[in-house]
């Protein structure tokens, strides 16, 4: 029979022991003091705890977790990732008041602290530019004001929300649902690696978790778990991000949504929500001032920008045809009724001035 000499292989130890799940391995603990006690236990009263299955307790008499250990704890250690486990004092205080929160905790980076005013921003992958702009000005507007910033690192709404924080200089947390030495999507290598330099990346699954569709429902409730807030800026009726508001409300946490246009379908999920109740959300301070936040202000923060001078003329009739949604050029001179050789040269000045944003296709839209 093993014997394990560091406390967090027992953790580790019955965390992996198949089929045993979150709320048991929390009566058990309840039960038998900690998890060595757990493992020393006669499987006779193991089977008096309820919901424990005969193949969870043959695994722990015979101390066969699925992945040994130690060099779960070792990998660990090489990839700098710390064990939280629920008896630790740093475990995260939201997390403690969900149903079935994680016994333990793989985390990259910084440890969350005890005492911020997290707020979750999540939505679809495959976000409109509008719902992107939104989520990098929240994220941002959030960072600012020293309000932490919680998503799942997905591509779309929640990278854009990752990167307006970081870009404030703010604080956030990336909840993976894959191992914390995962990068998924490939394409955010880079955004992990910058969220890590000042930030927090964590995950309840063990090292080397390859991206399962199974596993994303599971973590969104870690990421409305950690908030005060939870955000959705885009989403479709079937979208993940309703699964996460739908746990934010279980979870006795605010929900908010931003809405969108009517003939979008990537709004339908945010328009439910606010028939539902949600929050309405056209800027940051609607999050700040419905979860009674104090913004942190710092030298030259908070300061309201400069507003570009609108312009007239010729560039006045093809900026107001725009939106903040994406407009062909052939729509943009229908609108205006100009040839298209003015609205060409109109758009391009309006982009050198920094008020319109060319995409590809043709389309032009508002800057932020």
């Amino acid at each position: 029979m093993q014997t394990w000499s560091d406390e967090r292989c027992y953790w580790l130890g019955l965390y992996l022991i198949p089929g045993l799940g979150n709320r048991t391995f929390k009566r058990l603990i309840d039960t038998f003091g900690d998890p060595r006690g757990v493992f020393n236990a006669d499987p006779k009263n193991l089977l008096r705890v309820v919901g424990i299955r005969q193949e969870a307790v043959r695994s722990i008499a015979r101390r066969e977790p699925a992945v040994d250990p130690v060099r779960e704890l070792e990998a660990a250690e090489r990839c700098g990732v710390r064990i939280l486990t629920y008896g630790d004092r740093d475990y995260p205080h939201e997390l403690r008041e969900i149903h079935a929160p994680p016994m333990v905790l793989y985390v990259r980076g910084r440890v969350p602290p005890q005492n911020g005013t997290p707020v979750a921003v999540v939505g679809s992958r495959n976000a409109t530019h509008y719902g992107l702009n939104v989520a990098e000005r929240l994220g941002r507007g959030l960072g600012r004001g020293g309000v932490a910033v919680v998503s799942g690192m997905a591509r779309g709404i929640d990278t854009a929300a990752h990167w307006g924080c970081l870009g404030a200089g703010g604080y956030t947390v990336a909840v993976l649902g894959t191992g914390v030495d995962q990068v998924y999507p490939r394409s955010n290598g880079r955004l992990m690696a910058r969220i890590l330099e000042t930030g927090t990346v964590l995950s309840e699954f063990p090292m080397g978790t390859l991206p399962e569709p199974r596993n994303f429902p599971i973590r969104n409730r870690l990421i409305s778990g950690l908030s005060r807030g939870v955000v959705v800026v885009e989403a479709t009726r079937k979208s993940g991000s309703l699964i996460t508001a739908a746990q934010a409300l279980e979870q006795g946490r605010e929900v908010f949504a931003v809405p969108g246009s009517v003939d979008s379908i990537k709004s339908a999920g945010t328009h439910f929500l606010l028939k539902q109740g949600a929050r309405l959300v056209e800027g940051t301070e609607d999050i700040l001032e419905e979860l009674a936040i104090r913004p942190r202000v710092e030298p030259g923060v908070g300061k309201p920008a400069a507003s570009p001078e609108a312009p007239d003329g010729v560039e006045g009739m093809v900026f107001r045809a725009l939106d903040v949604y994406p407009l062909h050029i052939d729509e943009v001179v229908r609108k205006t009724c100009l040839p298209a050789g003015d609205v060409l040269g109109a758009l391009m000045t309006l982009e050198l001035k920094g008020l319109v944003r060319a995409l590809p296709g043709r389309s032009y839209v508002r800057s932020a």
